[in-house]
């Protein structure tokens, strides 16, 4: 055991000498571009962030048709709160499906804005409604 011991202590001394050694000058390469990319991140961070607009076209009111303002009401709304107000509908009314959360059962008043479908996925429902905005 002592033998083993010799041996491989000594490729360990010679092995830890070359990589401190190498390490040394590679940490101050490194060091000098961390250097000059650091004004540059500050420098990004000191611009003000913009405020974030909203799009135009998600903004301008439009009316609901008959079957749509029996959902939501007759008054001209934005695409959002058109969207907002269908499914604060059916939340109240309990008319997500139990065992997928994405279907939508629809009840006398959506069917007719569903084009007399029964059930609907939440991606189809917005292309639905958008039928029914003018």
């Amino acid at each position: 055991m002592a033998t083993a011991k010799k041996t491989t202590a000594a490729p360990a001394k010679k092995a830890a000498a070359k990589p401190a050694a190498a390490a040394k000058p590679a940490a101050k390469k490194a060091a000098a571009p961390a250097k000059a990319a650091a004004p540059k991140a500050t420098a990004a961070a000191k611009k003000p962030a913009a405020a974030r607009k909203p799009n135009a076209a998600f903004m301008k009111e439009m009316t609901p048709s008959a079957t749509l303002a029996a959902v939501v009401g007759a008054k001209p709304l934005p695409r959002t709160e058109v969207t907002k107000k269908v499914w604060d509908y059916i939340k109240a009314q309990n008319l997500q499906d139990a065992a997928n959360r994405r279907m939508i059962n629809a009840d006398d008043k959506l069917k007719a804005v569903f084009g007399g479908k029964a059930q609907v996925s939440m991606f189809e429902m917005t292309k639905l409604i958008s039928d029914h905005l003018k």
